[in-house]
């Protein structure tokens, strides 16, 4: 085997090494749906979704949490790396709880305790009003859209009177 060719083989070799090092430092994701999300105390995640549920967070999560008709709690000291977002929710934030991103709750409040800390913005949204506005709007104008395309249809599709010659 020639120096040249060894040398590839160990590039690749050194890449598929890395590569598979670089998954199993990668901290998992969790979802879940219709069951409270926890993440305890010395525990690390990456990303937490949560659908009709709540998430309950003592420990690190390294992306963002986001929870749809839940609510989501940074217990004391808790860590939440991205953005915390709450559709038809709270989120809670206790003595000492940090997230380094946004805090938004639509259709809900964002509640912090003085000591809690929120790097980027504070946005609420209370209120089921905001819901409503937000899909029926876009559902008024795609309904508009396609009534001017069936006007548009039914017109084009009008029958033409030809003129009768008497012979």
């Amino acid at each position: 085997m020639s120096t040249r060719s060894l040398r590839c083989v160990l590039c690749v070799l050194a890449i598929l090494t890395l590569s598979a090092w670089v998954q199993a430092e990668k901290k998992p994701d969790r979802t879940q749906f219709n069951r409270d999300l926890r993440v305890d105390e010395g525990e690390s995640v990456g990303e937490v979704t949560c659908v009709h549920c709540s998430i309950y967070i003592r420990g690190q999560v390294a992306g963002d949490a986001t929870a749809i008709n839940g609510r989501i709690i940074l217990e004391q000291d808790a860590v939440v790396s991205g953005d915390a977002t709450s559709i038809l929710g709270d989120v809670r934030l206790a003595s000492g709880a940090r997230v380094a991103g946004d805090a938004t709750a639509i259709g809900g409040s964002v509640l912090r305790d003085q000591q809690a800390s929120v790097g980027g913005d504070v946005t609420t949204m209370a209120g089921g009003g905001w819901i409503l506005l937000i899909f029926l709007v876009p559902l008024l104008v795609l309904g508009g859209i396609i009534a001017l395309i069936v006007a548009l249809v039914h017109y084009g599709r009008r029958p033409v009177q030809v003129p009768v010659r008497s012979s």
